[in-house]
């Protein structure tokens, strides 16, 4: 006994006994200690007087471990929230153990209550799960809990008829900060903006951020035509917030998706993705505003087509399904070069072996941010091909080599230093590569425009500007582009042997063309009528049907141009 005693008064844990009435017999220092009871005050007390032990979430009064363990004659623990309440008012965070003490005949004499504080443990633990269901940025919920609420929103759609909405936000302009100011920024402007839409949704509605600059909003229990309201009033908010840093002040605007959740919703994943389709179409459609999702969208039917298309290109990259195509440009003029003058072509295979046109998947391309990487593959491609056979190139030597650039792929500085690194890679004279890039790309980013053409210039290689007149055509800049070819847009071609005004334009973007000594390229010269007025008005080359049709690159090698 005397031993047992040692120990009890020795050990970190707390320890009270009581009598079978659930009554104090003994506390040990740490229970003293934890309690704020002396074993003197305590002795002969209901265990519950001492121990005043409480829910940490609900505050509620917790069962009597001791005469719960008496009851049930059985070792039992508290709830796993439950709190000790000092005498003094301090409170932890504990953790129990009670059993029910008998004497040497099996009966039950009392009860044993052991317990600890886990205070700084359940502190801990608290933050780690609050860590895991928050966003660390903005302190709003993070999208694992978001996509939690949702379900259950839907789970009640589906079972009880209930009418909720949510609304996916994008910025508008949140790329124009990161890019100006840095990330510190953009973080902070991210913190801002997040309370002030906190503060227009309501008490029950849930917002969280979902990533980057994207937010999502659940308004439960919320009919369509109130949705939208709250929703416009958030785009309100992101609209009038103005973000100051460091003297330079930003607008910024919001896009915003908006989905009825009802008995007919679909699965978690098909509302998300119809947020996501809603928001995309909203900022398509001019930005600043809320488009209100609808199941026969056009526009949704349309961005759907396009992430198939995401897709496709993804898994013909893959599986090495692109292919080259060449089209025959015809020298007209004595100052165009004789030899072979070709346009590289893009196609996509199916996995059934038929050609996709690049119109098919361009745009979506675009759409998505990977022509860079088709680029990559068009430039490494024609590359490898000439390397191997530009010395047997058909019947005349080959002169030109056009290669279609991308606007993305043109802003992109990686993507220079892979166009260099390819050319000092394979042994091919630079003279034969010339880049097409689209006026509208070219006058968009003039500046990194001038500097691809500068660099890859100075290698040898050349440039021609493509579909010249459709877009934001000015000769002024023809000053600041040292390009060698101006490739005149079809639209003006094809219907310039009827048509006086397009052939007035097509006369006088050659004349121009001329005087700079820049060469002039005729493209969708259709039939020989057109391929007369062509020539009639000295453009140094033709390209088109009239002259031939696009073929396998392979072909080339047995090619003979058509004069």
């Amino acid at each position: 006994k005397e031993r047992a005693q040692v120990t009890l008064q020795s050990i970190g844990d707390a320890v009270i006994t009581t009598d079978a009435e659930a009554r104090v017999d003994y506390m040990n220092p740490v229970a003293e200690q934890l309690t704020g009871w002396t074993v003197a005050e305590a002795r002969g007390q209901p265990l519950m007087q001492v121990f005043n032990a409480v829910h940490e979430t609900t505050r509620a009064p917790l069962e009597c471990p001791a005469t719960l363990a008496l009851r049930e004659q059985r070792t039992t623990d508290l709830a796993s929230h439950a709190a000790l309440i000092r005498r003094d008012g301090v409170e932890f965070s504990i953790e129990d153990s009670t059993a029910p003490i008998r004497d040497r005949s099996g009966t039950v004499i009392g009860a044993v209550l052991v317990f600890h504080d886990v205070s700084h443990a359940r502190v801990m633990a608290n933050q780690i799960a609050y860590q895991a269901r928050h966003d660390a940025l903005t302190g709003l919920i993070n999208r694992r809990e978001f996509e939690a609420a949702l379900k259950q929103a839907l789970e009640s759609a589906h079972n009880d008829n209930r009418q909720h909405a949510v609304c996916y936000i994008d910025l508008d302009q949140f790329k124009v900060v990161n890019d100006t100011c840095g990330h510190i920024a953009g973080d902070e402007l991210l913190k801002q903006l997040a309370g002030r839409l906190q503060e227009r949704v309501r008490g029950n509605d849930i917002l969280a951020r979902l990533g980057g600059d994207e937010f999502g909003v659940l308004l439960e229990g919320c009919p369509l035509d109130k949705a939208w309201g709250i929703a416009d009033g958030l785009r309100a908010v992101a609209k009038e917030f103005r973000f100051a840093w460091q003297g330079k002040s930003f607008d910024v605007g919001a896009s915003i998706g908006l989905v009825p959740i009802n008995q007919d919703s679909g699965s978690l994943a098909e509302v998300l993705s119809a947020a996501d389709s809603a928001c995309y179409v909203a900022k398509d459609e001019g930005r600043n505003r809320v488009h209100v999702y609808q199941p026969d969208d056009r526009a949704l039917t349309r961005r759907r087509g396009e992430m198939q298309w995401v897709t496709q290109i993804h898994q013909a990259l893959e599986e090495d399904r692109f292919c080259l195509y060449y089209q025959t440009m015809r020298p007209l003029t004595q100052r165009a070069a004789s030899g072979t003058h070709c346009e590289l072509l893009l196609r996509m295979k199916t996995r059934e072996g038929q050609l996709v046109p690049p119109m098919a998947f361009i745009a979506a391309a675009e759409r998505y941010n990977l022509m860079s990487t088709i680029d990559r593959w068009v430039v490494r491609a024609a590359f490898d091909f000439l390397r191997r056979h530009a010395a047997t190139v058909g019947h005349t030597p080959l002169v030109t080599c056009a290669i279609n650039l991308s606007g993305q792929s043109l802003c992109e500085d990686p993507f220079l230093d892979f166009v260099v690194e390819q050319l000092q890679r394979v042994d091919i004279t630079p003279a034969q590569i010339c880049f097409e890039i689209t006026e509208t790309a070219a006058v968009t980013h003039l500046t990194r425009a001038m500097r691809f053409i500068s660099t890859l210039k100075g290698m040898g290689c050349r440039f021609a500007l493509d579909d010249f007149g459709s877009g934001l055509s000015s000769f002024a800049y023809l000053k600041n582009l040292p390009v060698d070819y101006l490739k005149i847009d079809g639209s003006f071609i094809k219907d310039m042997a009827d048509d006086v005004i397009d052939h007035a334009m097509v006369e006088s973007i050659n004349q121009i063309g001329h005087v700079m000594r820049i060469q002039t390229i005729a493209e969708w010269v259709e039939n020989e009528a057109i391929l007369n007025a062509v020539r009639g008005l000295g453009i140094d080359f033709a390209q088109g049907y009239a002259i031939s049709k696009p073929q396998p690159l392979e072909e080339l090698l047995g090619a003979t141009p058509g004069r």
